[in-house]
């Protein structure tokens, strides 16, 4: 049976940076010491992953901590400068407990400005706009991103959680295409993959970045028939390529043509190691297509 092609760097826009397919996400980062943070900093880059996702909402607990990833992941940079070189740095803003959305332009040119101050940080290769904020109009965000990355503030722009559409009118007004795009996806939460939000980010040149690519952990625990029917097809292709389904889950992600990025959520140096063997995973198309009709619950039509 022939195999899809094997995972490959992806650039992160036009001009961007190039990043190895698989990425590692900080929303559970904060809370530890400085050397607790700069450990899963090296075992991440020893592992070949270069993209770090963050977000300035990332150590909120409802009441306080807002900003606390950042702010760890600074410390780490400023003990240890030369780790900067060897990352691309991705975070996000636009949630502003307890409004709790806003993208008015001074708050997003405040949220940037923050975010380089808690990073200890000159620039910021990809900002994202975590969530939409349905009140503010894309015309007046497109330019307030566009006055951050002229200033050198931001490298690429990205969204997360938008819409088609959404991205659609936000793009249209950006100086720049935009270069990424972060929903949900995972074995299961297919429906990126068939509503077609993959299909417009292959046509506007958007990197997928996947959250939550194990499905909220419900991948290794599954309860109901579904899970467990795509459990299995994950662990089939697991056993033969001597990998865990937590492996198999991710390079399934990879294998698609859009180029997906699935972020890597453990705060576990040797999960960390682990999800980088998903790097050299093939999948044959009936293989991948298994776990698609598992996830679907019926056959393809």
């Amino acid at each position: 049976m022939s195999e899809l092609p094997a995972p490959h760097k992806v650039r992160i826009g036009l001009q961007g940076p190039e990043i190895a397919p698989i990425a590692w996400g900080m929303w559970r980062f904060a809370g530890r010491s400085r050397a607790e943070g700069a450990a899963l900093v090296h075992a991440a880059l020893d592992a070949g992953i270069d993209l770090f996702d963050t977000a300035d909402i990332y150590g909120f607990d409802g009441s306080g901590g807002f900003g606390d990833a950042e702010a760890l992941l600074g410390e780490v940079l400023t003990a240890e400068p030369g780790l900067r070189s060897r990352m691309v740095l991705a975070s996000k803003g636009g949630i502003r407990p307890p409004l709790p959305y806003d993208q008015s332009p001074a708050y997003l040119a405040e949220a940037i400005d923050a975010s380089l101050r808690r990073l200890k940080v000159e620039r910021i290769d990809l900002w994202q706009i975590h969530r939409p904020d349905i009140l503010a109009h894309p015309q007046e965000v497109a330019k307030a991103l566009d006055q951050a990355r002229t200033a050198g503030k931001i490298g690429e722009v990205g969204v997360s959680n938008f819409t088609q559409i959404q991205i659609g009118a936000l793009a249209a007004f950006l100086d720049r295409p935009l270069a990424a795009t972060q929903p949900e996806i995972s074995p299961l939460r297919i429906e990126p993959i068939e509503n077609g939000e993959l299909d417009q980010a292959m046509v506007l040149g958007l990197v997928p970045l996947a959250w939550s690519p194990l499905g909220g952990g419900r991948l290794a625990d599954p309860q109901d028939a579904r899970a467990k029917a795509v459990a299995a097809a994950l662990d089939a292709v697991g056993r033969d390529r001597g990998v865990s389904r937590t492996v198999a889950a991710y390079s399934w992600l990879m294998a698609h043509p859009a180029g997906i990025v699935p972020i890597v959520g453990s705060q576990q140096a040797e999960r960390i190691a682990e999800a980088a063997q998903a790097l050299a995973v093939r999948w044959t198309r009936e293989e991948w297509y298994a776990v698609l009709v598992a996830a679907r619950g019926e056959g393809l039509p």
